[in-house]
């Protein structure tokens, strides 16, 4: 079972459910119509954006890894195109556009504390202007490979890491 909160009730018809196997794994079943409720997985996205040598990242402003520093990122909204997000929550974090998204990399959760169970990492180019902090960021700046600050998920050090290979 995930680390999310437990399901209660049956989003079909408000009975209780029991966690019993069911392909493969414990799941929540209902106990009246029998429905077996697949959890879904949490989506984020995450852009390693660069602009002349530099990494932008931001300093987050809320837990978890407040005051610790990560590339822009935020969840998928339901429907919405996962590229679209990795624009939109990098807007909303540095006050710049990105330009020229590929796919770099997908990461499983690392740790009980990092919020999506899957995290979609795109690169791309920081457009020109200073970043300016937004939504939940304290601060936004660009750093060289020699200047990362402190971190603020297990998973940072490796999306860094691909930014670093050649």
């Amino acid at each position: 079972m995930s680390p999310r909160a437990p399901i209660r009730f049956c989003s079909s018809c408000g009975a209780p459910v029991e966690y019993r196997p069911a392909f493969g794994r414990e799941r929540a079943i209902c106990t009246s119509c029998g429905r077996i409720h697949f959890e879904d997985p949490k989506v984020a996205v995450a852009v390693l954006a660069q602009r002349n040598g530099q990494v932008l990242l931001i300093r987050r402003g809320v837990n978890p890894g407040l005051g610790k520093w990560s590339v822009p990122a935020g969840y998928v909204e339901a429907g919405e195109d996962p590229r679209q997000a990795a624009m939109r929550e990098f807007e909303e974090e540095t006050g710049l556009s990105v330009s020229g998204l590929d796919l770099l990399d997908v990461i499983p959760r690392h740790a009980p504390d990092e919020g999506a169970d899957i995290l979609i990492v795109y690169r791309g180019t920081a457009q020109d202007g200073n970043p300016t902090p937004g939504d939940d960021a304290q601060a936004a700046g660009l750093f060289g490979p020699e200047e990362i600050p402190e971190l603020a998920f297990p998973s940072m050090p490796r999306i860094l890491d691909l930014w670093r290979k050649p």
